[in-house]
């Protein structure tokens, strides 16, 4: 978070500086493809705190609440973006889990309806690509979990900006960088439900397997209890 802040400010400070100094083209600003006529003409320039303010009578004076609301403009599109960001690496992540466990499951289920009718190298290759499937599930799970915390400040940021934005004045960076929340949190939350839906799967995959697992030592059992009498 603090390098985020510390992007934001560097943003803040570029862009209040640019409004100043280009403003309307005032005497002692330089354009591209312009040449420099008169140097006595300019103002001094006092700075503070990274900003450069000139005191000059012939640069038109912009008032304190319009570089307020430039300001609060550069922070609601920089928050955005990183919402933005934050949010698709985190869709990704869950569908990249969501994947990773479908396919578990099919394994899984595969191995379930193949016990007494596999080789021990077929069993041997079924329950390798089982633990492969986990283990990649559990990278998965853990990939999501990262960008989710990251996706989650980005969500704080935004409201913090939102709410900077409204009480400066900047109305509609504010309306626009709710609306850029609502949007986020609403496609995060479309996959966050095919994860969970994945996730009831595999649970109930695994109940199946404890009592297809439990039929099959019943039946070996059985098995062995029949050939038991059978030589006796």
């Amino acid at each position: 978070m603090a390098l985020v802040f510390a992007y934001l400010e560097a943003l803040l400070t570029v862009s209040i500086f640019e409004s100043v100094l280009l403003s309307k083209g005032e005497p002692g600003v330089q354009k591209l493809g312009q040449k420099r006529t008169d140097s006595a003409h300019r103002g001094p320039l006092s700075v503070g705190h990274g900003l450069a303010v000139p005191f000059t009578q012939q640069i038109e004076n912009l008032s304190y609440d319009s570089l307020i609301i430039r300001a609060a403009s550069v922070v609601t599109d920089s928050s955005s973006t990183l919402l933005s960001q934050t949010s698709l690496a985190l869709i990704n992540a869950l569908t990249d889990y969501s994947k990773a466990v479908q396919t578990r499951i099919i394994v899984q289920r595969r191995y379930l309806a193949s016990l007494g009718k596999l080789t021990p190298s077929e069993e041997d290759s079924f329950l390798a690509a089982i633990n492969a499937q986990c283990a990649e599930a559990s990278d998965r799970l853990q990939e999501c979990k990262r960008f989710e915390t990251n996706w989650i400040n980005s969500v704080n940021l935004c409201k913090m900006a939102a709410e900077a934005a409204h009480s400066s004045g900047a109305d509609q960076a504010s309306i626009t960088v709710k609306a850029s929340i609502q949007v986020a949190q609403s496609q995060v939350g479309e996959a966050r439900k095919l994860a969970a839906t994945a996730d009831k799967k595999l649970a109930e995959t695994k109940a199946e397997e404890i009592q297809r697992m439990a039929e099959y030592v019943a039946f070996l059992d059985g098995e062995e209890h029949e050939v038991h009498e059978a030589y006796l």
